[in-house]
């Protein structure tokens, strides 16, 4: 187990520079929120350039966003990207599976970004843009600081609004955790499995290797696999859950590296994608046999833990303010994973909603499949606030 917590790392320059465009620079931003962050950015030589801020998912890093440093920088954009707590080469975070869940709250990973902000001498940004985990960081952050976010770019993972008080919700005797074990095909979620103690371990020393686990992973939620085909589910009972590739709704017994191991990709399919050569996977691969995967997991966790809970829901009722886009691929279950969560966006978490797109050709990994697409949205949805 390597623990993060207040350690020093030295920058490895000479592997980011061979793994980034000359454009743009990697380093170390110190004492932020506790933290010493890595960050990957452009369009740094001009400080007149308005900021985008690049928010990662799991299991990514800065590095997941490398495909739009460029076109973003050619737009006249600084753009940042950072290792959030728990992830790449930021420090200051612990993986002990015991430690306390509070550094991984919500409002703990808006403070970041806000303090981060401040390290670089930025008053705002003019959007911030979060993928997968890092979409409901990026509303929240635009929730609750809209004069530090001044518009927002939700990815992949539908933000559905401030969480409810919990006097306020119908009391409910439907455990669908249960259920699913129940079923003639027994199943679990995979927020329960990645809440576990063994998860970390399971993924790192995945039998077919990490390099190949990690291969999998991405390629099972991809568009590269055929039968990513998502339609909203007609509510949130097992038995709908269920219909949802086991990447999501994992066989009981299964570990994730065994779930994915069953679609793994032929040596055909690897040779022929663009979009993550063996190159670029050797980075992840790299980033995640240093660190291991255990500060992503306590995201998820983070999100269960009690006290946590009864701080988000002092905000209740917020709703987003900012100018707000939703974009994600055609063939990501992503956006349909929670029913209701795509049209409560729509219709109740935001003041100033300007549109939903799915883009063709692209799974989960939206920005990395289709890179000129998505940042073509993004110019257009920063464009129209001018």
């Amino acid at each position: 187990s390597q623990v993060f917590k207040g350690g020093k790392m030295q920058l490895d320059t000479e592997f980011w520079s061979a793994n980034m465009e000359s454009n743009t620079r990697s380093r170390i931003i110190t004492g932020v929120n506790g933290l010493d962050i890595h960050i990957l950015e452009s369009g740094y030589e001009n400080p007149e350039n308005p900021t985008i801020l690049l928010l990662h998912g799991f299991p990514e890093i800065a590095y997941s966003w490398r495909k739009l440093f460029r076109p973003l920088t050619e737009a006249g954009f600084h753009v940042v990207a950072p290792d959030m707590r728990g992830y790449g080469q930021t420090t200051g975070w612990s993986d002990r599976y015991d430690d306390p869940l509070e550094p991984f709250s919500m409002l703990n990973l808006v403070a970041d970004c806000v303090e981060l902000l401040d390290s670089l001498g930025k008053d705002y940004v003019s959007a911030v843009v979060g993928h997968d985990f890092g979409s409901p960081v990026a509303g929240w952050a635009s929730t609750i600081r809209p004069d530090k976010f001044r518009s927002l770019v939700l990815m992949s993972a539908p933000f559905a609004g401030m969480p409810a008080l919990q006097e306020s919700q119908p009391a409910s005797s439907y455990d669908i955790y249960s259920a699913m074990a129940q079923l003639d095909r027994p199943r679990k979620h995979y927020h329960q499995y990645y809440g576990t103690p063994e998860a970390n371990q399971d993924m790192l020393d995945a039998p077919q290797g990490l390099s190949m686990f990690l291969r999998s992973y991405y390629h099972y939620k991809s568009a590269d696999w055929k039968k990513n085909k998502p339609y909203p589910l007609a509510d949130w009972s097992a038995e709908e859950a269920a219909k949802m590739p086991t990447y999501y709704i994992m066989d009981s017994d299964d570990t994730m590296a065994q779930a994915v191991s069953k679609e793994a990709p032929s040596q055909t399919e690897i040779d022929s994608c663009t979009w993550l050569t063996e190159e670029e996977l050797n980075v992840y691969t790299v980033e995640y046999g240093r660190t291991g995967f255990q500060g992503g997991l306590q995201w998820y966790r983070s999100g269960a833990y009690g006290p946590n809970q009864r701080i988000m829901q002092a905000f209740a009722g917020k709703k987003i303010d900012v100018p707000t886009i939703f974009i994600a691929g055609e063939s990501d279950w992503g956006a349909f994973q929670r029913p209701g969560s795509l049209e409560l966006m729509e219709s109740r978490a935001c003041n100033d909603f300007r549109g939903t797109t799915l883009i063709p050709g692209a799974g989960h990994w939206v920005q990395q499949e289709q890179p000129l697409k998505v940042t073509e949205l993004l110019l257009e949805h920063i464009e129209s606030q001018r």
